[in-house]
């Protein structure tokens, strides 16, 4: 007998012990009780069914989704779509959405997963569930290539550029507020911080997303990044809350991309020089 058979008998024994179906159970009681496997995974059967897994993205958002020339979404979220629909033997169908209506569109049943750098958000797993992450946009601490800073405690009495308003605005705040002798100076907008670090030379170190960072760097700009993230931002991938299935293979092949290098050539791609040259205005 399998192992899941003897989880089987065992679980059963247990249901009938105490006179319940396991059908009868809700969503949390069976999840509690590790029986949402005897659920049916009805998105993944249409998928199945249909031949094609419907990824809903926002097209706006390079270099994970954007529209070509040709109006055709391309990007890294758009390959990490295709490669996993090819493990299961289906095809990617991408489903162009606006970002915030992408939630609605899943539940609704219009698409059956969201790729679109989407970040993990502990207020959705109610309806949702969140796969391992792919890509982390967390904020580091980033300094020119012949600065003398390689970790967070360098940085006392130092000037810290940070994007106004943003999470690294907040962090820099709360740094000061925990002891750490730096001056944060605020910028309107990125370009302008990544300026006052190479060109005015404003500030010594600047607080700014990894995705921002590479992309400055897939530019020749002369800047690393140094310490460990300040906070994590991981990108997801979003799915219906019962599918089972769907989850467990999502699982299975997004650890198999990490181990074959395939999510390493994703982002050595999508981060490459001029990537964007021909994405439409």
């Amino acid at each position: 007998m399998t192992q899941r058979g003897r989880i089987w008998l065992v679980v059963a024994g247990v249901v009938a012990l105490l006179g319940i179906g396991a059908l009868g159970l809700n969503e949390r009681a069976q999840e509690a009780l590790g029986l949402s496997f005897l659920r049916r995974d009805e998105t993944w059967e249409a998928i199945q069914q249909r031949g094609a897994w419907r990824v809903g993205l926002d097209p706006s958002f390079p270099p994970f989704e954007m529209l070509d020339a040709a109006g055709t979404p391309i990007g890294y979220d758009v390959d990490l779509a295709h490669a996993l629909a090819a493990s299961w033997g289906v095809r990617a169908e991408i489903v162009a959405i606006g970002f915030d209506s992408l939630p609605d569109a899943l539940k609704a049943g219009k698409i059956d997963s969201i790729i679109s750098a989407y970040p993990y958000d502990e207020r959705l797993t109610q309806d949702f569930h969140f796969s391992t992450p792919y890509f982390d946009a967390g904020l580091r601490i980033a300094v020119r290539n012949d600065s003398t800073i390689n970790e967070l405690t360098d940085l006392a009495g130092a000037r810290v550029g940070v994007e106004w308003g943003g999470l690294g605005d907040m962090v820099g705040r709360r740094l000061v507020r925990e002891g750490l002798q730096i001056t944060v100076k605020p910028f309107e907008t990125p370009s302008e911080l990544i300026a006052a670090l190479l060109e005015t030379d404003a500030v010594d170190a600047i607080l700014i997303d990894n995705v921002l960072l590479r992309q400055a760097q897939a530019s020749d700009l002369p800047l690393r990044a140094v310490g460990a993230p300040l906070e994590s931002v991981p990108y997801a991938i979003v799915t219906p809350r019962r599918a089972d299935e769907l989850q467990r293979r999502l699982e299975i092949s997004l650890q198999q991309l990490k181990a074959d290098g395939r999510l390493d050539e994703l982002e050595h791609r999508w981060f490459a020089k001029n990537v964007t040259e021909n994405v439409a205005p």
